[in-house]
């Protein structure tokens, strides 16, 4: 049965890399803020979610290779990582301790389509740039055309830097596509009122197109991977001790920041082969389920993050469609195969929603599978797949904090159609 679901070995890279002599080495891209945000604007970070984010985007280096290695062992049927540890991937968990960002809330979903991009870029921003690509825009001309407030600076003026800091943050470190320099502006038909951004779980989001990212990248034609590679970088050095560089820096909020200053030393290896030979030979012994234990870790987690007992309760579709994150090991395929892809094609404008009698079929081949499939080391008597223990942890909810509502009038957008399901 596994043998069924484990179908793209003719174009995944893994199988090619063994047929070849160079290695693929994957182009990485991220864009780092220039800067901290302006205090002026911290309210409206807080209300939409983005505050501890916006302090995370500076001094943040990928490793290609790192990366290169770990999409070599992801698999798009399952979105995870076959390894000799067996199958693990990025979590919500993950995702929320290390960025920082909210995971309880409604999809970020809505149409790519806009009758006026420009007229909805004026109505929000202020400014109308030169050129708009298909409703994207140059992430320069955000940067050149909105300068950092002062005291003298009206509230609107502020609103609108803080909408375009956020764009900045979402186009250039959160949800980068392969253009390297634009941003889409549907971001912003969700930044009209800061309260109601709060409101929305733009850590599923991330992770969501992180997924398609990673599933994308695995043919062996593909050069370039987008979305956010740091949360895979750090979520494997946190996972894989033996991949880290050595930090004397303490641990801070949100984790990822442990990876933005120097190292004090790293004796890592450079090259693809010797990446991947670690994973192979250490891994199974090695891997860490629950680093988030840590008392020195736990230690710099805010409290609302630990304490709130709503933050593992993700609302994919609607009420009826509510994730417990605790049973998520316990209730591993339908989460994986059913959710997660809704959440992927909700982002990005198709609604999508599994059948009964699909869902079932599905539920069924994950049940009868007799564990991961390695494409470089094939064992016959593989066990059953062990999932990883994951701390019990909460999401943060938007500071409410008194500040102005823009209520503007929002394009309408076109109707989505219904898409048929991918497997």
């Amino acid at each position: 049965m596994a043998g069924e679901l484990i179908r793209f070995d003719d174009k995944h890279i893994s199988v090619e890399q063994m047929q070849v002599s160079i290695n693929r080495i994957l182009q990485c891209y991220i864009r780092n803020m220039t800067g901290p945000p302006s205090p002026l604007i911290k309210d409206y970070l807080q209300e939409a979610g983005f505050w501890h984010m916006a302090m995370i985007g500076r001094g943040c280096k990928l490793d290609p290779k790192l990366i290169s290695a770990l999409i070599e062992r992801w698999r798009p049927e399952t979105h995870t990582f076959h390894l000799p540890c067996r199958e693990c991937t990025i979590t919500l968990e993950d995702v929320h301790l290390q960025l920082g960002l909210p995971v309880d809330g409604d999809a970020v979903t809505g149409s790519v389509h806009s009758a006026d991009w420009g007229a909805v870029c004026y109505e929000f921003l202020g400014a109308i740039p030169d050129n708009i690509n298909g409703g994207r825009i140059k992430m320069g001309w955000l940067r050149d055309t909105f300068s950092e407030p002062n005291n003298d600076s009206t509230e609107l003026e502020k609103i609108r830097y803080a909408r375009a800091y956020i764009l900045q943050i979402i186009g250039g470190y959160l949800i980068p596509d392969l253009s390297r320099n634009l941003v889409h502006l549907r971001w912003l038909l969700k930044l009209v009122d800061f309260r109601a951004a709060g409101e929305f779980s733009w850590g599923s989001a991330v992770l969501a197109t992180l997924y398609r990212e990673m599933c994308g990248a695995t043919p062996s034609n593909k050069a370039k991977i987008g979305s956010c590679l740091s949360l895979l970088q750090s979520w494997a050095r946190f996972r894989f001790p033996f991949l880290r560089p050595r930090m004397d820096h303490p641990y801070t909020f949100p984790l990822i920041t442990r990876w933005n200053h120097e190292a004090s030393y790293a004796r890592l290896p450079t090259c693809l082969e010797d990446i991947l030979l670690l994973l192979e030979q250490r891994s199974e012994a090695q891997f860490q389920w629950t680093p988030y234990e840590d008392p020195a870790i736990r230690a710099v987690i805010p409290d609302e993050y630990l304490q709130n007992p709503n933050a593992w309760h993700v609302k994919v579709l609607d009420d009826h469609h509510k994730i417990d994150l605790r049973q998520l090991h316990t209730d591993w395929p339908r989460f994986w195969l059913h959710y997660i892809q809704i959440w992927e094609d909700r982002i990005h404008g198709k609604p999508y929603l599994l059948s009964e009698d699909e869902r079932q079929r599905q539920l069924r081949v994950q049940r009868e599978r007799c564990g991961p499939l390695n494409p470089r080391r094939r064992d016959d008597d593989a066990g059953q797949s062990t999932e990883p223990t994951q701390s019990p942890g909460p999401a943060t909810g938007p500071t409410q904090s008194p500040g102005p509502i823009v209520q503007p009038s929002t394009p309408t957008a076109q109707p989505l159609q219904m898409m048929p399901a991918l497997w």
